[in-house]
């Protein structure tokens, strides 16, 4: 009978060791993921930067740059303030630590505002490159592609990598939401039906 309690004893230390096992290289793995996902947009938020800022043509009509354009300077500001925050962040998820709960707010919030910054950013410059090729009729804004074909080229590319961007964002405050709101605990309904929330927050 002894032997039998020590063999089950055993079994289940065994077993208590490998689920502890299998939820570090998940989290892990979750830590990992989530870095890589955050410096992807470092990349994408400096090329779209670069490319309107550098968008400028001189021909005989004039000469056009992105700083005469409102919102593509939104989009430069809003590129420049997501580059350095995706590094900032990249670098607290890579290092492990507990994720308490003011940290998982203040994670959920932030990417919450930037996600939203930056998807402003895109819709209004896609507006204004829309007007840019089509005009106005209504207004009498004349389209000015025609005219400028490199200028609405580049800041027609900004704009689409801007909207990469914006799809990792998405992910990112998804991942971040399902942290934040994994903490909390089940309602009772959900507890008696034996379905389990698990954190990936650590």
């Amino acid at each position: 009978m002894a032997d039998k309690t020590e063999k089950t004893g055993a079994v289940a230390t065994i077993t208590s060791e490998t689920g502890a096992c299998q939820e570090e290289d998940l989290s892990y793995g979750v830590r990992t993921a989530e870095t890589l996902l955050r410096l992807f947009p470092v990349g994408l938020c400096v090329a779209a930067l670069a490319v309107m800022i550098k968008d400028s043509e001189s021909n005989e009509y004039g000469s056009l740059t992105y700083s005469n354009i409102t919102a593509f300077r939104f989009l430069v500001h809003a590129n420049g303030i997501l580059a350095g925050y995706s590094l900032l962040s990249a670098a607290f998820t890579a290092v492990p630590r507990t994720m308490t709960m003011s940290r998982a707010w203040t994670f959920f919030l932030l990417d919450q505002v930037l996600t939203y910054l930056i998807l402003a950013a895109g819709a209004v410059a896609t507006e204004v490159a829309f007007l840019t090729y089509k005009g106005d009729v209504a207004v009498t804004w004349s389209e000015a592609c025609g005219t400028y074909g490199q200028f609405c080229k580049k800041a027609t590319t900004s704009i689409i990598i801007t909207f990469l961007v914006v799809i990792c964002y998405v992910l990112l405050s998804l991942i971040s939401s399902y942290r934040l709101f994994s903490k909390y605990d089940a309602p009772v309904g959900y507890r008696n039906k034996g379905i389990e929330i698990v954190d990936l927050g650590s």
